[in-house]
């Protein structure tokens, strides 16, 4: 009827227009990326975040996330000089070069967290500890922090033992604001990290016998591909190795030099 009315009155018809949505803008995942300071200090940044990783030491590392400072497994093997109390101490294993009381005491302050597993919990006592368990997580301030299972499968001192018992020692996921950092600890490559996910920077040890070769590493590590990895906890084995094992794979490798001298 309003298309007769419109013809009988001269006007001509406004024609039906076939409205197409505009597509979403595609969002783009935060580039990681690194910047390496004369072997000895890594700055990776995603987003918002910043981590700064300080090699001290084999296993013992200084981590910053912007202003709050952990001390991975810090070792007096290597003096500290002076140095900042850290916010957290993040400590893996009961072996002396991942609990040591000098080195805790030689990073800690009055305000000093430091958060381990049950067994370096008991034989740091009566140091006060917070226990975190494997599949446990909790809070550092504005970090999540997650223990994962850190295990030998065959690698022991004698027949029947193994060096690294599963659930005994802790390796870490620690995130912030959507960056993601794994500590693997004393470690061979578990089935929990070949099934981690989304994780932008890994910390991976290869010295033998206590965890893996550098092979054994690349390989795992191509299984669950990382952003970044940084070999650490490497004595005695060449993380050269490792990053050629890993060329092609998509994952950056970035090594630091944790022996000085």
């Amino acid at each position: 009827m309003l298309l007769i009315l419109l013809a009988c009155a001269g006007v001509a018809p406004v024609e039906e227009v076939e409205t197409v949505a505009s597509p979403a803008p595609e969002v783009q995942a935060p580039v990681v990326s690194t910047e390496l300071q004369d072997d000895r200090r890594l700055s990776i940044e995603k987003g918002s975040v910043t981590l700064t990783l300080s090699p001290h030491l084999h296993a013992s590392t200084l981590l910053e996330f912007g202003e709050t400072r952990l001390w991975l497994d810090p070792w007096s093997k290597r003096p500290f000089g002076e140095v900042k109390p850290a916010d957290f101490v993040l400590i893996t294993d009961l072996h002396a070069d991942h609990m040591d009381p000098i080195g805790l005491a030689a990073v800690s302050g009055p305000q000093t967290r430091v958060i381990a597993p049950q067994a370096v919990a008991d034989a740091l006592a009566p140091t006060a500890v917070e226990v975190l368990s494997n599949g446990e997580k909790m809070a550092l301030g504005s970090l999540q922090l997650s223990a994962v299972p850190m295990y030998n499968h065959t690698r022991g001192p004698e027949p029947g033992k193994l060096y690294h018992d599963k659930g005994r020692g802790n390796g870490y996921l620690l995130s912030q604001d959507g960056l993601v950092l794994y500590i693997a600890g004393d470690t061979a490559c578990t089935e929990e990290m070949k099934a981690l996910e989304s994780v932008d920077v890994a910390l991976i040890p290869m010295n033998l016998p206590y965890t893996m070769t550098p092979i054994e590493a690349a390989e795992c590590v191509a299984a669950f591909k990382p952003t970044v990895a940084v070999p650490y906890h490497y004595r005695d084995s060449d993380p050269a190795e490792f990053q050629a094992a890993l060329e092609g794979s998509g994952v950056q490798v970035v090594r630091v030099e944790y022996y000085p001298g």
